[in-house]
């Protein structure tokens, strides 16, 4: 009788030395990168989605290596002591890796890379947990998806799930119909699973994923800059993806 792939063994050895060496192939990746290239810039993510964060890699991917990994091993590979530091001067920038953080290596002009990351933004849904930006309310009337050019109403076949998530409806020429207002959230209260849902239904994005430039350190002299300019908020910093996981390395 052939065995249960369920009673498979795993060595939990084996998976501890398999961290261990994916740990430090990430430092080697880290240091030859900073060998590689003129500038290392640290930044922070508001609203991190992988998505979004792979959108970024794709468009800098022959102009630049983005790391966003766990922050003690991206600190460690560059050094926080002025004795462990990997080159001059990136100690300044190690003891900076806290939170949310990644590397950016590029040989691009400092305006070049300010301007670029200035106007990025991609908005999104929020997620159960995250403060409402804005107060929402769907009018009385047929409930309609404001997302689609033009708005169209939602079919008869989704009443079920706008009751379940809280809506009073009532089918009028087949269509999911409001007789009074409904307030879907408050600004500034966090989002229940539900309002959350409802949200994203409609079509109504409340965050904004966009990435802060926090510091930059200069081969050629040693030096690190620190960048002037809107930071990530709190708020920003706890509306990630629930269950998100840092990438350890980037393509």
């Amino acid at each position: 009788m052939p065995k249960s792939k369920r009673a498979k063994l795993v060595s939990l050895t084996k998976v501890s030395k398999k961290t261990r060496d994916h740990k430090n192939a990430l430092l080697a990746e880290v240091q030859q990168n900073a060998d590689k290239w003129k500038y290392c810039w640290l930044f922070e993510v508001g609203a991190m989605r992988n998505a979004h964060l792979k959108t970024v890699r794709n468009l800098w991917k022959d102009s630049a290596r983005i790391f966003f990994a766990r922050g003690a091993v991206m600190a460690k590979a560059l050094g926080t002591t002025v004795e462990e530091e990997h080159r001059l001067g990136l100690h300044k920038l190690a003891t900076q890796i806290k939170g949310q953080v990644g590397l950016l290596f590029t040989d691009s002009g400092p305006q070049e890379v300010t301007e670029w990351f200035d106007d990025f933004r991609q908005p999104d849904f929020a997620r159960a947990g995250n403060i409402a930006s804005r107060t929402v309310t769907i009018p009385a009337g047929p409930i309609m998806r404001v997302h689609s050019d033009p708005p169209e109403p939602f079919p008869h076949n989704e009443d079920p799930q706008l009751r379940k998530l809280g809506l009073t409806t009532v089918l009028k020429k087949g269509v999911p119909t409001l007789d009074t207002p409904h307030k879907i959230c408050e600004q500034g209260k966090p989002l229940t699973s539900e309002q959350a849902q409802l949200l994203k239904l409609i079509g109504e994005k409340m965050v904004v994923f966009r990435v802060a430039l926090k510091a930059r350190w200069d081969s050629a002299t040693g030096t690190v800059v620190q960048v002037e300019g809107a930071g990530i908020s709190p708020e920003e910093a706890t509306q990630a993806e629930s269950g998100e996981e840092d990438e350890e390395m980037s393509g």
